[in-house]
């Protein structure tokens, strides 16, 4: 009986259960939801509390950590500059980084249980062909990995297929991908959309200054399968895959539209108009919905999409609800954090930490609190598991918040470093890619965490 119910507690967070691998940005399908495991509550980087072990990752990165089996993943930059320049917090400078140096793009292979590093391989050497924001990397693009392949996206430096051991498969040069402010092309960025896996394919959305494109290749062979044209400019949001009975499509976040692809042909299908100037959220899936949040001037939509859509389903004459719309508000949006649904509610935070809960078939809001009651800058999308939501700070903390239509915080901890990249969750284990080091987060009996040898 107590094991029922234990199933059942489990299964009252109606959202995918991937308790195991998290295979890309944001786990499976982007949901940002690990359940079916406990997850820890309360730990910290500093004190040594609840650190299974802790690697340094030379360079800067917010790439985000992956996992599959017993094997984390992740990618960095490493400019041979010693002196190179990252600001985080709440600004809006629009400045690129003045480092021109040779950089070394580098993906590593670590042991789950204890950090070690199984392999590291350069994928480029040479100077980056754009430039970045003060705020952002040469290596934003979180890789993703389906246990077989392991595949590494660098923008401008190219596109990388690994096999799980480190042995590279093959590479493809997509170009100069420019993504950088849209009024004045000398300010540039860098790109951040990271790469799909769908069955055989990779997916890449590459928004830039001119001639955007979406394409598929062939994991086996690096190939191109399809590659659509896009009437966009810059974006940075990742591209989301949604399986239905009818259909496979993928989701694309737009600054002029809301697009969905055929997977099959590249073919689009639908679009949304009506999006802000720029956008760098990534689509999300729950109840059958397709989400959609996004915050710039000069304004903040969320859209809850029906699938099965066809054309043009942009809203008309003001209305927030249409055949295809479930719902909108467009006013409630967030600009870097990604958002999650959990259960029946969809948590949005804003990137000045405002966190609102809504209900995620109807819209209503359930209520708008600021996050571990003070301000700080949030680039990290949240995540979930185990009944608890998980908000990262860029200062250096991550807030733990009781699942539900009440905010509760149960945990406030310190990892010590700027944190940027959004947490992985596997086995329990949460995964913290912090400024200068990679964390391994559980309960456990030892107050000091394992060195990586």
């Amino acid at each position: 009986m107590k094991k029922i119910l234990a199933i059942c507690l489990c299964l009252c967070f109606a959202g995918p259960v991937y308790a195991q691998n998290w295979p890309s940005f944001r786990g499976e399908r982007a949901s940002g939801v690990a359940d079916g495991q406990p997850a820890p509550t309360e730990w910290n980087a500093e004190k040594s509390v609840n650190i299974l072990w802790k690697t340094p990752i030379p360079g800067l990165a917010h790439s985000s950590p992956v996992v599959w089996g017993d094997r984390v993943f992740v990618t960095t930059a490493i400019s041979s500059d010693p002196d190179t320049y990252f600001r985080h917090g709440l600004y809006g400078d629009v400045d690129s980084a003045k480092d021109v140096s040779k950089h070394t793009w580098k993906v590593y292979a670590l042991n789950k249980r204890t950090g070690k590093i199984i392999w590291e391989k350069t994928a480029h050497v040479g100077v980056p062909k754009v430039k970045r924001h003060i705020k952002s990397t040469h290596a934003n693009s979180t890789p993703a990995t389906d246990g077989k392949y392991v595949v590494a996206f660098f923008g401008s430096e190219g596109l990388y297929c690994y096999d799980f051991n480190g042995k590279l498969l093959w590479k493809q040069d997509l170009g100069v991908l420019d993504t950088g402010w849209f009024y004045d092309p000398d300010y540039q960025w860098e790109t951040a959309s990271s790469p799909v896996i769908y069955k055989d394919m990779v997916i890449v959305q590459c928004d830039v200054q001119k001639d955007s494109f979406i394409a598929a290749f062939n994991i086996k062979t690096g190939k191109q399968v399809w590659r659509t044209a896009r009437e966009e400019i810059p974006s940075w949001g990742t591209p989301t895959v949604y399986e239905g009975k009818a259909r496979a499509e993928v989701i694309t976040n737009a600054t002029r539209a809301v697009r969905s692809y055929d997977l099959a042909t590249g073919k689009e299908l639908w679009r949304l108009a009506g999006n802000p100037e720029v956008t760098a959220t990534t689509p999300v899936i729950a109840h059958d919905l397709i989400f959609i949040c996004n915050s710039y001037r000069p304004n903040r939509p969320i859209y809850a999409i029906r699938p099965g859509a066809k054309g043009d389903i942009t809203l008309k004459d003001g209305k927030s609800s249409s055949e295809y719309v479930a719902w909108s508000n467009q006013n409630a949006g967030s600009y870097m954090p990604s958002p999650v649904v959990y259960g029946d509610y969809l948590y949005v935070c804003a990137n000045h930490g405002v966190l609102a809960c809504y209900n995620a078939k109807t819209g209503e809001r359930i209520y708008q609190e600021r996050i571990g009651g003070r301000g700080g800058a949030y680039s990290a999308s949240p995540i979930a598991a185990d009944g608890k939501l998980y908000f990262t700070s860029e200062d250096g903390e991550i807030f733990v918040v009781k699942a539900g239509p009440k905010y509760e915080l149960l945990a406030t901890n310190s990892m010590g470093e700027v944190l940027m990249a959004t947490p992985a969750i596997s086995e329990g284990m949460i995964f913290v890619r912090g400024r200068h080091h990679l964390f391994a987060v559980g309960e456990s009996k030892e107050s000091k965490p394992k060195p990586a040898k």
